[in-house]
């Protein structure tokens, strides 16, 4: 399996820019794909977006298409989310999770597309 560990959070004004980052561990080799989650209070954890680790391909959700990207580095076994143009609709905890098992027939889309999850950090976004 592969731990992850979320970093970066914290409250930033409406407009402001975050930077998170996911330090991963373990059989770092097996990942096939990093995701990014988002998840208010009371409503379902939404998927941000991904990428491919090996490749670098990167996805997004339409909701955060043009303002956030996703990047990794290989010889840190990280991956970062730049976050910019923030809203109060962005407030929420942030997670990453890798997808190992390239077996599921799940998509990359949906939280059962992933094995291993971080613990989560808060973004707070203010008016």
């Amino acid at each position: 399996q592969v731990q992850l560990a979320e970093s970066g959070g914290g409250s930033v004004q409406s407009g402001g820019s975050l930077r998170l980052s996911c330090a991963a561990s373990g059989r770092t080799f097996t990942i096939d794909t990093m995701g990014w989650f988002r998840q208010a209070p009371g409503k379902e954890r939404e998927w941000v977006g991904a990428i491919s680790w090996r490749g670098g391909s990167t996805y997004y959700a339409a909701s955060v298409k043009g303002r956030f990207s996703i990047s990794r580095d290989l010889a840190k076994n990280a991956v970062y989310l730049q976050m910019n143009s923030l809203t109060p609709l962005d407030t929420a905890i942030y997670y990453c999770a890798a997808r190992t098992n390239i077996a599921r027939t799940s998509t990359i889309i949906s939280e059962s597309g992933y094995d291993d999850w971080g613990q989560g950090t808060q973004v707070t976004v203010s008016a």
